[in-house]
């Protein structure tokens, strides 16, 4: 029989240690999938100092205390730690790259929460990550089959593995996943300087005059993929924007460049079992236990329960791809007619928290805000509301919807990336479809979109249906590990094109 294919999935972020956004939830589920199939896949993140060490179990490895990392002309010390992910069924190992200064010391993973603005030194923050990872391979002498990282936080991580240890990685494939190009690692030429990297390999990383990360995440790597089918094809058409970076991706389209679904964790998403709701309920007990969590979500906000009047749920960054711009424009028509309610959940720049701020003055009944972030309260709106907003510019795969269909609570979503592949606009007249599904980006066409799930909710047998297609859906995922356990096969064969893995 032979041995399991070994892993080193590197991320930004993961649950439950660090999150700001689905990069966690996706970090956590893949991985737990991809336990669960077999894979002997290991985890690497940064401690930030939002990190609990206490309640995470994270703890010293006495045979890897300090590594020296060199950034610049300095050289950083990186102390590695380790824990554990896990769920009922399987458990992962975790590192944890800690260091004082650019780490333990700030509460913020990218940016500072006092302001908003990224750190200042977020190259050199994320190259002392990516190098950590690599150098702690070798101090540990373990040189992964795959080495799977994820954004531009992560993307370096190739490039040191190719331009400085060719040799000792000679075996290692480098697979680079893009779950978002809104954000590309861009900095000054100068950062080059601190990569520590041959001058040979400044092609390789310049883009457009600045050192940009992700690019070098894209030449380095074996195999790239993305979050969904239709983000692929939007990038690779230029529908969305990818920073000047399509025409690399057009160069290893079809072979290399490939769109894979994301799925959800039912340990973590699951009414039936959610740990955050105080009434549970499945497709069965719907109609009797969730109007108890919609009570409980007003009651929270100090909103009017009237079982007559639907809430729309929000949970969305405020960056103007999440459509906050489009929300805000639609946001006063749709609040002055006074036959619905808006929860929204969010944080961001400060322009768009100050416009929020200002529409639930102008509406304290039918408009709730919470900015930041808060966990159970994510769970209590998808099962709490009865519909949901993502009016997104762009979505590479977006999880919210999914959430909420398994939620009861019906989505409505711009036709954009993984929504557009995951939510099925409901047809009346033959009960097909899973939500309400609009194309235009448009503050017009948000609101003709909410109009039409608000006749729909007026409608009990037509609603209930539609609840029930949702409900019905399959987003686990085993589809998603299946695939990458495929291509990460694939890639150790080196036999056949890494598209045959997943078409």
């Amino acid at each position: 029989m032979p041995r399991p294919i070994n892993v080193l999935f590197v991320s930004p972020e993961v649950y439950p240690f660090a999150k700001t956004g689905g990069l966690a939830d996706v970090s956590y589920g893949l991985v737990m999938a991809l336990r669960e199939l077999g894979v002997d896949i290991r985890v690497m993140l940064p401690k930030y100092g939002c990190v609990s060490e206490r309640k995470n179990h994270i703890h010293e490895i006495r045979r890897l205390r300090i590594i020296e990392i060199p950034v610049g002309h300095r050289v950083e010390p990186a102390s590695i730690k380790s824990s554990t992910l896990q769920n009922p069924r399987v458990r992962a190992q975790v590192y944890v790259t800690t260091n004082y200064a650019y780490f333990d010391s700030r509460k913020g993973l990218y940016s500072d929460p006092q302001t908003g603005k990224p750190y200042a030194d977020n190259d050199e923050r994320f190259l002392f990550f990516c190098r950590s990872v690599v150098e702690m391979c070798r101090f540990l002498r373990w040189f992964p089959d795959v080495i799977h990282y994820n954004d531009w936080q992560t993307a370096m991580v190739g490039a040191y593995v190719r331009a400085l240890y060719p040799t000792e990685f000679r075996r290692t494939r480098l697979l680079f996943t893009l779950h978002s190009l809104t954000e590309l690692g861009v900095f000054p030429p100068e950062t080059f300087a601190k990569t520590g990297l041959p001058e040979r390999y400044a092609e390789q990383l310049l883009h457009r005059g600045m050192v940009n990360f992700v690019k070098a995440g894209i030449e380095f790597a074996d195999v790239v993929t993305t979050v969904s089918p239709s983000y692929a094809h939007e990038l690779l058409t230029g529908v969305v924007d990818s920073g000047g970076l399509d025409e690399l991706l057009r160069r290893r389209h079809p072979e290399s460049f490939i769109g894979i679904l994301n799925g959800v964790d039912p340990t973590v998403w699951n009414p039936r079992t959610d740990p955050y709701l105080d009434h549970r309920y499945d497709a069965e007990t719907v109609w009797l236990t969730k109007p108890l969590n919609k009570q409980q979500l007003l009651q929270r906000f100090e909103l009017r329960y009237d079982p007559k009047l639907p809430v729309i749920g929000v949970i969305m960054r405020l960056h103007p791809v999440k459509g906050i711009e489009l929300f805000l424009e639609a946001a006063p028509t749709l609040l002055a007619r006074r036959d619905l309610q808006i929860v929204f959940l969010g944080d961001g720049a400060s322009e768009y928290r100050s416009a929020l701020q200002k529409l639930q003055r102008q509406f304290p009944r039918y408009f709730a805000l919470h900015l930041g972030f808060d966990e159970a309260l994510a769970h209590l709106i998808e099962a709490g509301s009865d519909m949901f907003l993502m009016p997104s510019l762009q979505e590479p795969c977006g999880q919210n919807q999914m959430y909420s269909m398994l939620y009861g609570t019906v989505p409505i979503v711009r036709a954009t990336g993984g929504l557009r592949d995951t939510v099925v606009d409901f047809d009346p007249a033959t009960g097909e479809g899973t939500g309400i599904v609009f194309e235009e980006p448009t503050a017009e066409a948000l609101r003709a979109a909410v109009e039409r799930a608000l006749q729909l909710y007026q409608q009990p047998e037509l609603w209930q249906r539609l609840v029930a297609n949702g409900m019905a859906q399959d987003f686990s995922w085993r589809h998603a590990a299946r695939h990458y356990a495929e291509l990460y096969r694939t890639l150790v064969r080196g036999k056949e094109l890494a598209r045959a893995a997943v078409s």
